[in-house]
């Protein structure tokens, strides 16, 4: 109510040029002025290197703001996970003001400004675009692959993405600015593009997925009109370089938000851009599988973030794969090849089509090979085998995989009762539990024969789902 009370008071301005900005070096116009009395945010709330660089840039004689999401969380009373900085000095004015400086990338010229290990992002304002200037390289696509032409303010507004990243914070009076209308969208509860929809999304495919990632973790509405292009733009998402798709993976899908991401990007037709052969499997899916198992995997690996537990990549990725891998390895078995190298084979290709779209680590994709491939030993309750199985680096991981597939109903409940037992079993009863003919009964009924008998309990591990 505080905060839908803000936007009331601030949304009843109709006259931007009577809000007082004598301070500001940068006109008004077409932009509203929210001075410091009309907006909740404070610098208590931004980071001391954040206001660090702002206050430095101001007395080089630069203009310094803060902008984009932590501007926006701000105003929604939320706390940012980064500050960033926009100014009018250049990358090279900017690493002569400050020491401790490194400039980055080709596509976007970026300075980062570090205190000890953290660093704060400062960006140069950008001009409107110019086909005729070399600093600019844009594909027959529409998609920009080099961008580093500078100019101001009013001008590096039209070229950010979305209305609710599009509000710039002034160091010098410490107003909100707004060009676009991101304080009427942060109350409607909106994501918007700037500008043409199309073109916007053809410049960088990748706010299609930004698109999602905002509206599913801020709990907003997609505009129709930013809705409308999607799905036939989605295979511009197929010229993405595989190493950045996999961040923005990281960012859909371990942020607390996956099962919801994982919905609206089916819904919007974007998922086969980034999983064609998960994609495809749903597709021609039956009986709710994999659908189900998918939903599963991401609504625990959601729990765990909700209650701060450790998660991993390499869990889900095995999970939005795995009946891909199943398929491939059953039409192995179909062609006459042994079970166990069948899966070795389809393992390797699921992996090496799937890095095609999202270019993950080696170590994820070796993480997920052994969840896979210990699937198999889960059935092997005899002997010496369980006992080896306890001890495997991936254990914990492959056994919640093995658990999701139980509660789906792929594999057999009891199968995993019996591993539950087993793990927390005393050693003399584990030694009865994996006898010829005894793996079965999980609960061995013999056990109370012996009273006086001195039992080590094993210690539990935690949960190793999603973690090392």
């Amino acid at each position: 109510m505080i905060i839908l009370t803000f936007f009331k008071k601030i949304l009843g301005i109709t006259d931007p040029e009577a809000v007082p900005n004598q301070l500001s070096p940068i006109p008004n116009q077409g932009a509203k002025i929210y001075t410091r009395s009309e907006h909740t945010l404070s610098r208590a709330q931004i980071s001391t290197e954040a206001l660090k660089v702002l206050q430095h840039l101001k007395k080089s004689g630069y203009a310094s703001y803060l902008v984009g999401g932590c501007v926006r969380d701000l105003l929604l009373g939320r706390e940012p996970k980064d500050f960033d900085v926009v100014t009018d000095a250049t990358p090279d004015e900017i690493k002569k003001v400050f020491r401790h400086c490194r400039l980055i990338g080709r596509r976007f010229r970026l300075a980062h400004i570090y205190f000890g290990r953290e660093y704060i992002e400062v960006a140069t304002f950008r001009a409107a675009a110019d086909p005729d200037n070399n600093d600019q390289v844009v594909h027959e696509s529409g998609q920009l692959l080099r961008d580093n032409i500078y100019g101001t303010l009013e001008e590096d507004v039209w070229r950010r993405d979305f209305t609710v990243n599009a509000l710039y914070y002034n160091i010098r009076d410490f107003s909100v600015i707004d060009f676009t209308g991101g304080i009427q969208d942060l109350s409607a509860g909106t994501i918007k593009l700037i500008g043409d929809p199309e073109m916007r999304y053809r410049e960088d495919p990748v706010r299609m997925l930004r698109a999602i990632r905002f509206a599913v973790k801020l709990g907003f509405t997609l505009d129709a009109e930013s809705q409308k292009p999607l799905g036939e733009l989605a295979e511009l998402l197929n010229a993405i370089p595989p190493a950045r798709l996999y961040e923005e993976f990281l960012k859909l899908f371990l942020s607390g938000y996956g099962l919801q991401s994982f919905e609206m990007l089916r819904h919007y037709g974007l998922f086969g851009a980034l999983f064609p052969t998960a994609e495809r499997n749903l597709t021609e899916e039956s009986q709710g599988f994999p659908k189900l198992f998918i939903i599963r995997a991401l609504e625990n690996s959601d729990r765990r973030i909700a209650d701060n537990l450790p998660v991993t990549p390499y869990f889900l990725l095995a999970a939005l794969l795995w009946d891909s891998v199943q398929s491939l390895a059953n039409q192995k078995i179909a062609e006459k090849v042994p079970a166990t190298p069948a899966y070795q084979i389809a393992a390797s290709q699921v992996i090496n089509e799937q890095t095609k779209r999202i270019a993950f680590p080696k170590h994820v994709g070796m993480a997920m090979r052994d969840v896979w491939s210990l699937q198999a030993r889960f059935f092997q309750r005899t002997g010496q085998r369980p006992f080896k199985l306890l001890t495997h680096p991936k254990f914990r991981a492959a056994f919640d995989f093995f658990l999701l597939r139980a509660e789906t109903g792929e594999v057999d409940p009891e199968i995993a009762d019996w591993w539950k037992t087993f793990q927390n079993a005393e050693n003399h009863q584990q030694s009865l539990m994996t006898q010829p003919g005894m793996a079965k009964d999980p609960i061995n009924k013999r056990r109370n024969r012996s009273k006086n008998y001195r039992y080590r309990v094993r210690k539990k591990e935690p949960s190793d789902q999603n973690h090392e």
